[in-house]
């Protein structure tokens, strides 16, 4: 039955208020719970307009509730009873939303024959007990004009009053009075409002998760015209001037994306079950999926949505602040500021004043090669900003197709500026960025969904430019002033460029060095710097990686780190681009603990850069690490497993062995509870052996010394696991083997016990090197091939307490070559003598 109805029903038998009060909030939460449908039928404006008119109905039914239960059958017409319901705001807009405050004026004349405040209270009891949220104020007629001065906030939503129910003669009275209000100093109040807006943006910038509604481009900047326009030209809605003062196409594409933001927020609304008007990444998936945005591929769809949400807000942006500056202009206009505006004249109808661009308003565009010469001239002499009027000249200005030589010259030339990203910036705001800098286009509005920017990625890009040209580092400024001009023009490049590759299935970092080459090639630089440039794009995050997730004190994460780099002037390069990009991140990202890691990293890249043989080494492992990633046998692996392989210590071990060796050594030792070996026993003997628990390698070593011995080497792999390999000149029956099998297994018990040779060693032939690394020492020595020497020293050592890392013997002539990367753990150091005199004795 129609709610109407009911409540006629109820009245009939003079129910109290409660009852009534109660069916009213069954059947608004009824309403409420069928939103979602309604939103997905309707959205946008047409779902804000049904949803306000909703609540039309709800309060034009307490009100008429309300006359009945007071006149009973002697109520007067409508337009008798001296109050009328107003709404105000969002709601007075036709735009209220789901969760919003329902902002609703009574306005009321003070006639003595009524009992006007027992009505009014009566209206607002049975509204609160319904549930409906009021944001209520209650004014006589008169009074309003007086209101309206109190609080600039308190005038705004007077301007937005809409009738819902009451007396006409009320309304109409209310309406002259709204007159009055409009008309009571619009000078003043449009510059209060702008004011408000401008710090409104500085509270509000557009970051990975907008405010829609208070954001730069959200709905209020939408709110501000339309409040410039209602206070300067008595409008009723922005939409009767388009065509007039508006440009009709202009118009077309604003309202086209604040109804995107609409649906949003709608969406945002009812995902939340609150008033939520930021787009917080937990509730992406929910809104997307209300907004019918890429059915079945969720991924897809979040990306779609806030890559659609920015840009709307962009061209909301763009849109109203132009019209701003248009619809206020008398309103602005400052007697004295109009001799700075004739000295600051510098082409026909653009102007500089204050260090900002003003172009005249409906001015005729040129060239968008002009207007770039234009703005590098003015780059050339010091930062500046462009005013809306310049950004919306600009955006009017077609983009050449092809661009020519001439073009691309200009565009170079932006870089070798010292303020390149003023430039950028005055683009980016006329909203031509992508199309003039075409390896930004793909990356336009698009988001970050990592946790870590706070920016899309073109603005963060350009605020990394920005950081370049206000590098302000008690190290790094020097380091960046020591560059040639060419050298400094294309990191400028690099910086904006660094995050182009984003947005791609592939590696980010790879697609952006290879997008860099080509655009840096087409602008002219230089074989060799567009190599380093490429260089420096592939490893942008390497620094901070290292930082976050390796020990930068030790000398392996340090070689790894500088490996890929082939100079001091790439590392310095890298240093910059890292201090910046992190800097562009967010507010309070790069701190006095980054700065210190980042600085502590450089200095030990720095002096490792004078070892060349060790970063070579490494270069060399990571050679053989990238072929390894490609394997398809690799990527099926458990990622926790890919990134212990990786982290293997040992470059030797990544140099020695192919990539599928790699696997079978490393998916061995995953499968090890104590120890694993494996025997090979072709034309030489061959033992592997895998061990979580010791080994007696002096016993291992001693009994099998009838063999000669030519190659050991020992391996730390991960999860506590050492591989030996052990290689013999000497091969042995399938008889044997059993035997030597036994012999494993008994050197795992370490009770036994050996008789050894001693070998002849003279201490010439023992080179002890305590400062190889912070990690290491080596131990190497030269003398002739004797049988046993590898199990007296492997003896010693156990005995000691010494931890063999890596040990290659090579066998020459009867000579051998043995080589011991031995760890610092405080016992071979502090032992060399003795060892020497051991050893030689």
């Amino acid at each position: 039955m129609d709610i109407s109805l009911r409540i006629e029903e109820l009245l009939n038998r003079d129910a109290p208020d409660f009852e009534i009060s109660k069916l009213l909030k069954a059947s608004l939460k009824s309403y409420r719970d069928n939103l979602e449908e309604t939103f997905i039928q309707t959205q946008g404006k047409a779902f804000l307009v049904h949803h306000t008119r909703r609540l039309d109905t709800f309060l034009s039914l307490i009100y008429k509730v309300v006359l009945r239960k007071m006149f009973k059958e002697f109520q007067p017409m409508r337009n008798a009873v001296p109050i009328a319901l107003v709404a105000l705001g969002s709601y007075g807009r036709e735009q209220l939303c789901v969760h919003s405050d329902i902002d609703l004026m009574i306005v009321y004349q003070n006639i003595p024959g009524y009992n006007i405040k027992e009505i009014i209270e009566k209206i607002l009891y049975i509204a609160w007990d319904a549930g409906l949220q009021l944001g209520h104020r209650v004014h006589e007629v008169s009074e309003l004009p007086a209101v309206a001065k109190e609080d600039i906030t308190i005038k705004t939503a007077l301007l937005e009053s809409r009738f819902i129910i009451g007396s006409n003669f009320v309304w109409m009275a209310t309406q002259n009075q709204l007159g009055r209000i409009r008309r009571d100093d619009p000078k003043g109040y449009v510059r209060a409002k702008i004011e408000e807006s401008i710090q409104r943006h500085k509270r509000y910038p557009v970051t990975m998760e907008p405010n829609i509604k208070e954001c730069v481009g959200g709905m209020r900047d939408a709110n501000l015209v339309f409040w410039i326009a209602t206070a300067r030209h008595h409008v009723h809605r922005l939409k009767e001037l388009a065509g007039t003062l508006l440009d009709e196409g202009d118009y077309a594409e604003y309202r086209q994306a604040l109804e995107f933001l609409f649906r949003v927020r709608g969406a945002l609304h009812l995902s939340a079950g609150k008033k939520e008007d930021t787009l917080r990444f937990d509730l992406v998936p929910k809104v997307a999926e209300l907004m019918g945005i890429e059915p079945g591929n969720p991924q897809k769809a979040q990306r779609k949505l806030v890559s659609r949400t920015l840009q709307a807000l962009e061209t909301v942006r763009a849109k109203t602040a132009y019209w701003s500056g248009l619809l206020a202009k008398p309103c602005l206009y400052e007697p004295a500021r109009l001799k700075d505006l004739k000295n600051g004249h510098i082409e026909e109808g653009i102007y500089l004043c204050q260090n900002r661009l003003y172009a005249r308003r409906e001015q005729k565009s040129k060239t968008l090669l002009y207007y770039l010469k234009l703005l590098i001239k003015e780059a050339e002499k010091g930062a500046f900003e462009i005013d809306a009027s310049f950004a919306h000249l600009l955006d009017r200005t077609a983009v050449p197709k092809p661009k020519g030589r001439q073009f691309l010259a200009a565009v170079r030339q932006i870089f070798f500026l010292p303020h390149a990203g003023a430039v950028i910036e005055a683009l980016d705001k006329g909203r031509k960025l992508g199309q003039v800098i075409t390896p930004l286009k793909k990356v336009t509005h698009l988001p970050q969904f990592d946790g870590y920017h706070h920016y899309p990625v073109e603005e963060h890009s350009i605020k990394t430019l920005r950081h370049l040209d206000t590098l302000s580092h008690n190290l790094l400024t020097p380091l960046f002033e020591k560059l040639d001009k060419e050298s400094r023009a294309m990191l400028k490049l690099v910086a904006l460029l660094h995050d182009a590759g984003k947005g791609r299935r592939r590696d980010h970092h790879e697609v952006g060095a290879h997008l860099f080459r080509a655009y840096a090639t087409k602008l002219g630089f230089s074989e060799e710097l567009v190599k380093e440039g490429a260089l420096l794009i592939a490893h942008h995050t390497r620094m901070t990686h290292t930082i976050h997730n390796e020990d930068i004190y030790d000398e392996g994460t340090v070689s790894r780190f500088v490996a890929p780099l082939s100079s001091q002037k790439l590392l310095d390069m890298l240093f910059i681009l890292t201090y910046c990009d992190v800097n562009a991140v967010g507010p309070g990202v790069y701190n006095a603990f980054t700065d210190r890691m980042l600085t502590t990293l450089y200095r030990a890249a720095s002096d490792m850069l004078q070892n060349r043989a060790v970063i070579d080494e490494t270069a060399k492992r990571l050679r053989r690490e990238r072929a390894l990633k490609k394997l398809e046998s690799f990527k099926a692996l458990p990622r926790s497993l890919q990134r212990k392989i990786t982290a293997i210590e040992s470059n030797l071990f990544f140099i020695k062995h192919p990539t599928k060796e790699i696997l079978h050594i490393s998916q061995t030792a995953r499968q090890v509870l104590d120890y694993e070996a494996q025997i090979s026993a072709g034309e030489t003997l061959k033992i592997e052996i895998w061990r979580k628990v010791p080994v007696n390698l002096g016993y291992l070593l001693g009994k099998l010394s009838h063999l000669e011995l030519v190659t050991m080497e020992i391996f730390k792999l991960f999860d506590g696991v050492k591989y030996f390999v052990l290689e013999f000149n000497d091969s042995v029956g399938a008889d044997e083997i059993p035997h030597v099998e036994a012999i494993i297994r008994d050197s795992f018990d370490m009770s036994k016990s050996i008789r050894l040779t001693k070998p002849q060693i003279r201490p010439k032939e023992i080179t002890i090197d305590c400062d190889h690394s912070k990690t290491y020492a080596t131990m190497q020595i030269k003398t002739a091939n004797q049988r046993g020497l590898m199990a007296y020293v492997a003896h010693y050592f156990d005995k000691l307490g010494i931890d063999i890392a890596t040990a290659v013997i090579t066998t020459r002539k009867h000579r051998v070559n043995d080589l011991f990367l031995i760890e610092k753990n405080g016992n071979f150091c502090v032992n060399r003598k003795k060892i020497v005199e051991e050893l030689t004795a």
